[in-house]
């Protein structure tokens, strides 16, 4: 079995950010020369995450209303008694997941219709890594 390890390096312009990183991860995936096997994409970073879903932008409005509706960027968390104002964030993360991890078939990213990866960025405006882990034969 072999493995191969990338970082990105991702600095939003916004606080809240959708990023589509599809060709990033193929790149890597093809770097890795690994013919069958996964690539985990994990930011590594508590206020961000790496999901699948289509890329239609309407559809990234509707995610950010929809976490806004579920953890209000607004209201006083406690973990703003800390001196954060980023309670929120850590609830999106969660609720978007941490990471993706996607099959590798014939050397290519093994994708059902419509399916790109994209870093979700919550608490942004710093410079902050993305590991991409290919694992495989």
């Amino acid at each position: 079995m072999k493995t191969y390890t990338k970082h990105l390096t991702i600095k939003t312009e916004k606080r809240i950010d959708f990023v589509n990183i599809t060709s990033e991860i193929e790149k890597a995936a093809k770097e890795s020369r690994i013919k069958e096997g996964i690539v985990l994409v994990n930011p590594m970073h508590i206020t961000a995450s790496v999901f699948i879903n289509d890329n239609e932008s309407g559809l990234l409005k509707d995610f950010k209303e929809w976490l806004e509706k579920l953890a209000p960027m607004k209201k006083d968390y406690h973990h703003h008694q800390t001196g954060e104002d980023n309670g929120f964030s850590h609830l999106w993360r969660t609720l978007m997941g941490r990471e993706s991890t996607i099959a590798i078939t014939k050397g290519k990213l093994d994708f059902g219709t419509w399916e790109e990866i994209f870093y979700g960025e919550f608490d942004g405006q710093r410079s902050k890594r993305i590991l991409i882990k290919v694992i495989g034969e």
